[in-house]
């Protein structure tokens, strides 16, 4: 899958945002190694803390349907280009330290940046091992 197919799934996932607080719509579209494509939007809650961003919307999705390796994920906003969260960095970064976020303002000017170059010293847990920035 082209990262401008990723990147018009993701686009459609947003118009499915739940955002009557922030009204910053994002939608998410992730790539296993299999070729499976979750995608996922950011659905705010009245107590803040309980919002879900769109990439661990798609990612949640992804693990509860067995899949555990993630090749790429485009993230899309309506107000422009947007990478994923400090929480949401970390988290991908368990299922895939080495995957791509492709990003930016429309499908015909996309970027990519590697998960360690959005999170170089992300950490993980292997073998009852911790790791940083491996």
């Amino acid at each position: 899958m082209t990262n401008k197919e990723l990147f018009l799934e993701a686009k459609r996932a947003m118009e499915n945002a739940y955002t009557p607080f922030s009204h910053f719509n994002v939608g998410a579209a992730l790539l296993t190694e299999d070729g499976k494509v979750y995608t996922g939007c950011n659905v705010e809650n009245s107590t803040l803390g309980a919002t879900v961003c769109a990439e661990r919307t798609a990612s949640v999705k992804a693990v509860s349907e067995g899949s555990r390796d993630f090749k790429k994920i485009a993230v899309v906003c309506h107000a422009g280009e947007v990478t994923p969260c400090g929480i949401c960095r970390q988290f991908l970064y368990e299922f895939g330290p080495s995957m791509t976020v492709v990003f930016g303002p429309d499908e015909d000017n996309l970027k990519e940046l590697n998960i360690k170059e959005l999170l170089p010293l992300g950490f993980r847990l292997e073998n009852d091992k911790h790791t940083i920035g491996e």
